[in-house]
């Protein structure tokens, strides 16, 4: 079937989704193409208003329609802990536990020289101000245990080692190489419970 450059694009933009392979795209696109054009429109549309009313809160980096964002102003938020997390979708993952109530620091990135994420790119500068600001007494680094999960966290944890702050990993119960995301919500929350010292 000869597929025209548009539709080639269309394809190639949601393979770009995490998850979704060349096939899985193909039959996106498709079902968007023959199915109900108004249902096509109206996402295209809920997409770039939602996309264009988010941004990065200036304390947290948290993608937020608010600066700051909910979590860095709501007063019942204790500011004795700070969970560094790599994305904002993570947040979410961890807010679903219903344990945790501090703050947030979002890295944007892991630490990955090959991919060119280095201290620039995962806002090492926010991080020592945010950290400053706030002076908590825990660090809870809630990274995925990975090979630029292991780095990150060793590379905060020399950061702030000198701090008189308790610095603290999530358990091992999250498999070696595991997204939070994928993650049970009972094993989530085991490992976050059993958290220790880096």
């Amino acid at each position: 079937m000869l597929i025209s450059p548009k539709l080639s694009k269309l394809v190639e933009s949601l393979s770009r989704f995490p998850g979704i392979g060349k096939k899985t795209a193909q039959r996106m696109a498709w079902f968007l193409l023959s199915g109900d054009q108004a249902f096509a429109l109206e996402l295209v549309e809920t997409i770039q208003s939602t996309v264009q009313a988010y941004q990065p809160c200036s304390k947290c980096l948290m993608l937020s329609e608010t600066d700051p964002c909910p979590i860095c102003t709501s007063k019942e938020r204790s500011l004795d802990t700070l969970c560094i997390v790599e994305s904002s979708a993570d947040i979410q993952i961890i807010e679903n536990m219903n344990e945790y109530r501090g703050q947030y620091f979002v890295l944007g990135h892991l630490l990955s020289p090959i991919d060119g994420f280095g201290p620039e790119e995962i806002n090492t500068d926010k991080l020592r101000q945010r950290v400053h600001e706030l002076n908590p007494k825990e660090l809870i680094l809630a990274l995925k245990p990975s090979a630029e999960g292991e780095a990150t966290m060793h590379y905060i944890w020399e950061l702030f080692k000198d701090r008189p702050c308790m610095i603290t990993r999530l358990s091992t119960g999250l498999p070696f190489g595991g997204d939070l995301e994928y993650s049970s919500s009972n094993t989530l929350k085991s490992a976050w419970i059993r958290r220790y010292g880096v």
